[in-house]
């Protein structure tokens, strides 16, 4: 669902595909218990600096599709960021208003563990970096200098 671009003076970031079969069962109950039912299509074991990163994508039984991007923690596996996507239409009229004239062809919504939800906004002719980011939290909405972490 999600790409990643190399920021300049960012730490590499290594990236290992992982068959939905050979998921760490920890894994695996974590973003099943997050959504019952999810068939996993796509997975990457990501690690950076001293940090190590699951990216889970699926489908759930609705069909929608869905990508859980997990953080290992003290031994155990948490859900950082919920990604789908949705229409322009349906994001908040605060991100609308935050993002100006934009009118992105994909907009990708990125719920964090912390409330936070971050929508990415790709324009026309660039599908793998959003041109605008814009963050939403208890109604505010701002427009995004640096590209969000997760």
């Amino acid at each position: 669902m999600a790409g990643s671009a190399a920021v300049a003076g960012a730490p590499e970031t290594k990236i290992t595909p992982v068959a939905a079969a050979d998921l760490p069962a920890a894994v695996l109950a974590v973003v099943t218990k997050a959504a019952p039912g999810l068939k996993v299509v796509e997975a990457e074991l990501k690690e950076r600096e001293d940090r190590r990163y699951f990216d889970v994508e699926g489908v759930l039984p609705s069909g929608a599709e869905i990508e859980f991007d997990l953080l290992e923690k003290n031994g155990a596996w948490e859900i950082v960021e919920t990604q789908r996507d949705i229409a322009w239409a349906d994001a908040p009229h605060a991100v609308h208003a935050a993002a100006g004239k934009a009118q992105p062809v994909r907009v990708i919504e990125s719920t964090q563990n912390d409330a936070m939800v971050i929508y990415e906004l790709f324009a026309p002719g660039q599908p793998k970096t959003p041109a605008v980011e814009v963050s939403l939290k208890n109604g505010e909405a701002k427009l995004l200098t640096e590209t969000w972490p997760h």
